[in-house]
């Protein structure tokens, strides 16, 4: 999604939210992320201003107050953590994978189910950290083209599509204060 994104080129502008808005989006994130709740201050405090970054491809991203990067969405769809995998389900790949899944790669299923991969079960359409073995930050933030258990079974194709990682152009975005 953000592989070739350019501020120059896809930032539209910025939108001030009002309390009503922000107050919205939190209760949105937490309907989506309901174990988050513990956690939803120090993700998105009630006192601090959030603008939108409206970007081109009906892209938006939530910035905080210290210009971070907080969650994105694309076509009024579902809110997704900018690499928070503390607060997703983790999809472990084996080391073989590294380099693909930093380059934007889908992953697939043999890089799930491999020795060295893990994974949490997930239905279909899940919001899932990807994981690599022997480290213990995110690679990507992606989405299940299949549930964990149809992954094992079937064992060929896409298991999660990659939405966000490491150094793509989002990442490479310096905040916005």
């Amino acid at each position: 999604m953000f592989k070739k994104f350019d501020e120059k080129e896809n930032i539209s502008g910025f939108q001030q939210l009002k309390t009503s808005v922000q107050k919205g989006i939190r209760s949105k994130i937490l309907e989506q992320y309901p174990y988050i709740e513990t956690c939803i201050n120090d993700v998105l405090p009630k006192k601090e201003p959030f603008r939108l970054m409206k970007c081109h491809e009906h892209i938006e991203v939530l910035v905080g107050a210290n210009g971070d990067f907080l969650f994105f969405r694309h076509r009024e769809g579902f809110w997704v953590p900018t690499l928070h995998p503390y607060i997703l389900p983790w999809q472990q790949v084996d080391k073989g994978a590294i380099r693909f899944v930093l380059s934007g790669a889908n992953i697939m299923c043999p890089g799930l189910t491999s020795p060295g991969a893990r994974m949490t079960p997930c239905p279909k359409g899940a919001i899932v950290a990807i994981m690599a073995e022997g480290k213990q930050h995110a690679l990507a933030v992606g989405i299940t083209s299949m549930s964990t258990d149809d992954i094992l079974s079937v064992n060929k194709g896409i298991g999660v599509e990659n939405y966000h990682y490491l150094n793509d152009g989002l990442w490479i975005l310096k905040p916005m204060k």
